[in-house]
């Protein structure tokens, strides 16, 4: 049983140009996220990244970027080990971030990915009573992200692919998503792997394929190609 992911969250990237230039916790997030198959490498890469963002915000405590990677960080390593613990640490630190820039949209997705993760790992009732999740608060935050992140394509990939695993009947609501995170802006390697998950899955919702469609986001999500 899974607990906690964000994307979001949910708010990674990834750079696979020349070696010598050293991954930042970002690019070693969405690594392990979205390009590791083996459960025990990507908890090494999430404890590496925690580890990196320890170090600069012993250095630099105000460091937005290290608070939110750390923050997503610690949740990836909660759904990874199964911690309770760290799923509500990653909410606390997540929604501290959120309320300080509420206009930040990696923030948002960031909660909306804790939020509705937890609801598709643990159903509504659990999600709620263990943890303190809400479908509707997640989507709350999810509909902010899309509406604050302008043209990039990773924010409505993402708000596709989170709906239509969570409900398969969302047909017409994660095809308009989808088509505009294909239409959307790749400037980032986030933007370009929520882009592509969108454009494949694009297929099975004009088909109609709502089930089909359900079960290849949950594997396009961060962490659904692990063995």
């Amino acid at each position: 049983m899974r607990f906690f992911v964000h994307a979001t969250a949910i708010v990674l990237a990834i750079t696979a140009t020349a070696s010598a230039v050293a991954a930042t916790p970002r690019d070693t997030l969405i690594r392990a996220a979205f390009l590791t198959h083996d459960k025990a490498q990507a908890l090494t890469l999430v404890n590496q990244a925690y580890a990196e963002t320890k170090a600069t915000l012993a250095q630099s405590p105000g460091d937005g970027e290290a608070k939110l990677q750390q923050a997503l960080a610690i949740g990836y390593r909660g759904q990874l080990s199964r911690s309770l613990g760290d799923a509500k640490a990653a909410h606390a630190a997540l929604t501290a971030l959120a309320d300080a820039n509420p206009r930040d949209p990696e923030a948002q997705i960031a909660i909306a990915g804790w939020h509705l993760t937890a609801v598709g790992d643990l159903g509504n009732f659990l999600a709620r009573s263990v943890l303190g999740a809400s479908r509707s608060a997640g989507l709350a935050s999810l509909d902010q992200a899309v509406a604050l992140g302008g043209n990039h394509a990773f924010f409505p990939g993402y708000a596709a692919l989170i709906r239509i695993k969570l409900n398969s009947s969302d047909v017409a609501g994660a095809l308009k998503l989808a088509q505009r995170s294909a239409a959307g802006q790749a400037t980032t390697p986030i933007d370009r792997i929520l882009q592509r998950a969108a454009v494949r899955l694009i297929p099975l919702l004009q088909a109609g394929n709502g089930a089909g469609a359900s079960k290849l986001a949950a594997q396009l999500l961060p962490f659904g190609s692990l063995s």
